[in-house]
């Protein structure tokens, strides 16, 4: 059996057309969503990525602000700028794109954030409130993985999930996540003993190491849900995921393409994010 593609661009669509309608809902209300990106220096990564952002907001009917600084911009003019953007109304979700240059503190910069815009879930108070189960805004990228895998179709809940890698951008919190969600969950990572063994044990598994084409179809349990966050540009200038993704195809029941699967859902689930947050600082329900 070859498995099914999880199409992440057309599950994206799919909540982008949700969005659109309470956004217009809202709009209705004389409130308009609001996201700030903010861009320090010229890493070429970080353009493209705040490109996309800018166009969602666009598409969306979102208000967008981008701030560009240059890369010697100081960490008090950043912080300056922060300040303005939690006491902006027309804002309702900030994000400071990453990485930013190294004389710049990034846990200086991500604890300024009001939590009640941090649309990136990066905050001390967001990550707290993640780990107890509290309503919070949750880190986009596992966020998203938790919503393709819930729109395959498969219960999350009794199964057990193997996540192979322990940042604190993916790793950790899509742990969390799926612990919420009642699956048992084991994590792996560089120091991990027999990391082969227990990956095909897992009936969900999720990979995010940053390493093209790492975990092949000997880490997969046959019919596992396998999410593939990693995005790496090899030789050939091609994009591949940290899966070998032709040669879990026989083995898996799900698979995440790259391009194409978890990519398209971070932007989604950022605008989810800034629509919630507008949502939340105007008081509406639901």
């Amino acid at each position: 059996m070859t498995a099914q593609r999880i199409e992440g661009k057309v599950i994206s669509d799919a909540i982008r057309v949700e969005i659109g309608e309470e956004t217009a809902k809202l709009s209705a209300q004389g409130i308009q969503p609001g996201l700030a990106v903010v861009l320090v220096g010229e890493d070429a990564a970080s353009k493209v990525y705040v490109g996309s952002k800018e166009k969602a907001c666009q598409q969306l009917g979102f208000y967008s602000e981008v701030h560009r600084l240059s890369g010697d911009a100081s960490e008090e003019e950043l912080l300056a700028l922060i300040d303005r953007l939690n006491n902006q109304s027309t804002i309702h979700g900030i994000l400071v794109q990453l990485p930013l240059p190294k004389h710049i503190n990034e846990k200086a910069v991500i604890d300024a954030i009001s939590p009640m815009k941090d649309v990136d879930g990066f905050h001390p108070v967001s990550v707290g409130n993640l780990v107890i189960g509290d309503d919070s805004l949750l880190p986009c990228t596992p966020a998203g993985v938790i919503e393709l895998i819930k729109r395959t179709g498969v219960s999350i809940a009794g199964k057990h999930a193997v996540v192979i890698g322990r940042s604190n951008i993916v790793g950790k919190p899509v742990s969390m996540l799926l612990l919420r969600e009642n699956a048992t969950v084991t994590i792996c990572h560089s120091r991990t003993a027999n990391m082969e063994e227990i990956a095909r044990t897992a009936d969900i598994l999720v990979v995010a190491i940053g390493k093209a084409k790492a975990i092949g179809s000997k880490f997969v349990k046959p019919g596992a849900v396998v999410i593939d966050v990693g995005i790496n540009r090899l030789e050939t200038g091609k994009l591949a995921g940290d899966v070998d993704y032709d040669d879990v195809l026989e083995t898996a029941g799900y698979v995440t393409p790259v391009p194409g699967g978890v990519g398209p859902m971070t932007i989604t689930m950022l605008m989810l994010n800034t629509l919630k947050a507008a949502k939340q600082q105007h008081a509406i329900q639901g």
